[in-house]
């Protein structure tokens, strides 16, 4: 892999489809109603960090694939989470639950997580964890507030 990844690319355009989609239908959905601001921060940074690298190889950042047949894994691993992430949003699409809040954040983190290891990014699984660690925080608060 050079240092564009088409996968990626795609990857990332797939995750962003049905956000797009809900955002245009839900106006106000994505309002943090949690305001603690350094969470807030670090999950875009975290978010934007995991889509550049996601999509960018910096050379003597990655090391590619550490195993054989570790492109074919990639490509399919990686599309039965985007398959799970989609799946989520049309069976979840008008529910506010904890169930959608865990599905719609700990898949898109797995997903980094596992793509960052396949290709051996330091960077994207770095940014992984911290838009992991964030988003999933900020989700379940924000749905916790909802509840209350």
């Amino acid at each position: 892999m050079s240092w564009f990844n088409l996968y990626g690319l795609i990857a990332i355009i797939i995750i962003l489809i049905p956000n797009i989609i809900y955002a245009i239908f839900n106006k106000n959905s994505f309002e943090n109603i949690v305001q603690n601001k350094a969470i807030i921060i670090f999950e875009q940074i975290g978010r934007f960090g995991c889509m550049i690298f996601m999509v960018f190889n910096i050379p003597y950042t990655y090391f590619g694939f550490w195993f054989d047949s570790g492109k074919f894994v990639y490509l399919i691993a990686g599309g039965i989470l985007l398959l799970i992430y989609c799946l989520g949003w049309v069976i979840l699409f008008n529910k506010t639950s904890r169930l959608k809040t865990l599905w719609l954040s700990i898949t898109p983190t797995i997903l980094f997580l596992f793509c960052g290891a396949m290709i051996t990014s330091i960077p994207l699984i770095v940014f992984a964890i911290i838009f992991g660690v964030n988003h999933i925080w900020l989700s379940i608060a924000n749905v916790t507030q909802t509840f209350c």
